[in-house]
């Protein structure tokens, strides 16, 4: 199926994620000048057929444009018109198809342009990926290195403190015991019977 100016204007790109790619407004511009060139081409191939098929029927051509194409005419002689066929004809194909071959070149530039960013912001994730993930692992075996050794510390204050408990209970049950001795002798040396004289 022959591509269309129509089909130039009403084409839809997807749009890609993840990357910037060239300004859609641009892009758009550009293929509005692409659609305005080939318009005016496709009408001159449609106005040189008409003149063609005029001339080939033995037609006179609209007013304004007979003294030229009378001129033509009285100028060139018959096998010639084939000859400006031939030279006028393969200027608007060959117009369309330098710009068709423009449209596929900038789409090949511009897949070429995706896959290139696609696989720069695959290899900058993928890199900033394993920066977190060893950041991430540096800082888990940091505070694994902290904790260790401050449960070493409270290991170390835990003794101490149950040594400090034993000690503690020892000498308050020395102290208890003495003051009950000292009760016991107190209360015994107060219970002596006072003889009467």
């Amino acid at each position: 199926m022959p591509l269309t100016p129509e089909d130039v204007v009403t084409k839809q790109f997807q749009h890609v994620r993840f990357k910037e790619g060239f300004d859609p407004d641009e892009v758009d511009d550009f293929l509005d000048e692409i659609v305005v060139e080939w318009r005016k081409t496709i009408a001159e191939n449609e106005e040189l057929k008409a003149k063609l098929a005029a001339y080939e029927s033995g037609e006179t051509p609209a007013a304004e444009e007979a003294p030229v194409e009378a001129e033509v005419v009285s100028e060139v002689p018959a096998p010639a018109e084939p000859a400006v066929e031939a030279q006028s004809s393969p200027a608007p194909a060959a117009a369309s198809a330098g710009i068709i071959e423009l449209a596929q070149r900038l789409h090949d530039e511009h897949v070429a342009e995706g896959k290139a960013q696609k696989e720069k912001l695959i290899s900058e994730a993928q890199a900033e990926a394993d920066a977190i993930l060893n950041e991430a692992r540096t800082k888990a075996r940091d505070e694994i290195t902290r904790l260790e050794s401050e449960r070493g510390t409270l290991e170390a204050r835990i003794s101490e403190l149950r040594q400090f408990e034993r000690d503690y209970r020892v000498q308050l049950r020395g102290f208890i015991e003495e003051k009950l001795r000292d009760l016991d002798v107190a209360g015994t040396s107060g219970n002596t019977p006072i003889s009467a004289s």
